[in-house]
């Protein structure tokens, strides 16, 4: 194993860290260090351990055994707290910040200095933070009004302020446009510049390695390597090293001719969503893209029958919605594969089992009988075929990783022959070897079904989708072919809502 040097000590080492849930053990004995100055990503298949060690170094878990050491010296971390006096922080992918507070207020709640500080003092503080690391925002400004990108700003800030010497980020990018990815790069820059330790989790490689200065990758709990950036020789490389086999991450999306439409939709709204117009027919996936909170969510649960829309029409599968949703079929119909994995798609505290038969129990009675043991059966062939790990349909869904929660899911929602998919966030937090798995499946799909697919990852809709659509505050602002690279290239404005005055509506997304 060829590790990175560095002339500094370690500001952080971790040694023989164990930590099991259940009939999973997500980290064993494992050893690492975090030194000032430097970025080190950690990679690792889904379930490889990575967003586990980190929460045991920021005080979320306790480990089951093995020490922390800070500057040399044994620490216990028996809360997030404690982590914080340490100087260690963590920024999440969902942002704990009151919406109805200013920039100022969110930044130092919780943290007041016992002596009294003006409004105008604690606002200057944070404009002086703000400045000195690149990160554009008004500390007058009303959290609630602020976009995705703006509200990381803000808890980065925060652990600015507690003077956090090491800074965990978890899947960042997962919210931000392109400009405000590239603009968070240059913040983390300045940080390790300026002796800041950064540890930054993510599955996409191309940002590790143009953003990471080293990489420690994690496999079934264990580090098995260590390298420099530098030695790196391509995301390839890096993938190969993750996942120990060559994976391309490229998929061949040969063009379908559309057939019926499964989705029509004119003139709806529902919520924050306005005036939306789309068509979705078999054979064709159509990405909708957009910074989180810009009416994706409307859509979706419009679709999905969470929301009864306020106006406009809405024909799903050649039905009205009233009629589709008053008693849609398990199979053959509507699949819904949501962004929140843990909170919606799936019972945490149910087992594997239970949790298969959330939406596909009508195919496994026999009147008022549940044929739970066939059902085991079908869990247990499906969560092999899609490499759920560990794969044992008795283990409670809180036991698994988000991501081999993820893929637990889509094995559950293709197995029900869908003719209308939507997809929300469905590669989000998987490794690259899942994602290639997931893509493939959409892209077979596409033979019996047309796709709705929500992202985020603008290299993901434009790998699969056939059709663009851009959302910003509630609206969709353009739709276009993906393959349209003059509009392509605009994406990133459209969709921080700068560059919409002429952008296209594509006839072939409107209804007939």
């Amino acid at each position: 194993m060829s590790g990175p040097t560095s002339s500094a000590l370690p500001v952080v080492s971790l040694r023989k860290i164990t930590k099991i849930f259940g009939q999973v053990r997500a980290n064993s004995a494992i050893n690492l260090d975090i030194y000032p100055g430097r970025i080190k990503a950690l990679l690792g298949e889904n379930g490889a351990g990575k967003s586990t060690l980190m929460s045991i170094l920021a005080g979320h878990y306790l480990p089951d055994s093995g020490e922390i050491l800070i500057h040399g010296q044994a620490r216990a971390f028996g809360s997030t707290k404690d982590a914080i006096k340490a100087g260690i922080g963590m920024v999440y992918q969902h942002f704990m910040l009151v919406d109805a507070m200013t920039v100022a207020e969110n930044v130092f709640l919780g943290q007041e200095p016992s002596f009294f500080l003006s409004r105008r003092k604690l606002e200057e503080r944070v404009s002086e933070l703000a400045t000195t690391y690149g990160l554009d925002l008004n500390p007058r400004a009303q959290v609630g009004d602020l976009s995705m990108g703006e509200r990381q700003r803000v808890e980065i800030i925060k652990l600015l302020q507690r003077q956090s010497q090491v800074l965990i980020f978890d899947e960042p990018t997962a919210v931000l446009t392109p400009p405000e990815a590239e603009q968070l790069f240059v913040a983390l820059r300045t940080m390790a510049a300026q002796g800041k330790a950064i540890v930054y989790i993510s599955h996409k490689l191309g940002e590790v390695m143009a953003l990471a200065d080293e990489v420690a990758i994690l496999r079934k709990g264990q580090i098995i390597d260590e390298i420099a950036v530098q030695d790196v020789h391509s995301q390839a490389d890096l993938a190969q090293r993750m996942v120990g086999r060559e994976v391309l991450l490229q998929v061949e999306r040969t063009p379908l001719e559309p057939r019926q439409n499964v989705l029509r939709m004119q003139g709806v709204c529902s919520g924050m969503l306005r005036d939306a117009t789309l068509r979705v027919r078999k054979g064709e996936i159509v990405a909708v893209v957009g910074v989180a909170g810009n009416g994706q969510k409307e859509l979706v649960e419009t679709i999905c029958g969470l929301r009864t829309p306020d106006q406009g029409d809405i024909s799903i599968l050649g039905k009205t919605w009233k009629e589709f949703f008053h008693n849609p079929p398990w199979q053959g119909g509507l699949s819904y594969v949501p962004e929140d994995r843990m909170g919606l798609a799936t019972c945490s505290h149910m087992d594997l089992v239970d949790n298969f038969l959330l939406t596909t129990r009508q195919g496994y009675c026999a009147g008022i009988w549940l044929r739970r043991e066939q059902a085991r059966a079908k869990a247990q062939e499906l969560i092999e075929l899609f490499h759920v790990d560990p794969p044992d349909v008795r283990c409670l869904a809180r036991e698994l990783s988000g991501g081999n929660l993820q893929k637990m899911v889509l094995a559950r929602e293709f197995h029900r022959c869908p003719r209308l998919i939507v997809a929300e966030q469905p590669t989000q937090g998987l490794d690259v070897s899942a994602i290639e798995d997931v893509w493939a499946t959409l892209l077979a799909a596409r033979e019996e079904a047309g796709i709705v697919l929500v992202t985020g990852d603008l290299s993901e809709a434009l790998a699969l989708a056939d059709r663009i659509v851009v959302m910003f505050a509630g609206r969709i602002v353009a739709a276009f072919a993906a393959d349209d690279q003059e509009q392509v290239q605009r994406i990133g404005m459209m969709m921080a809502g700068m560059d919409t005055a002429d952008a296209p509506t594509d006839p072939a997304l409107l209804p007939a």
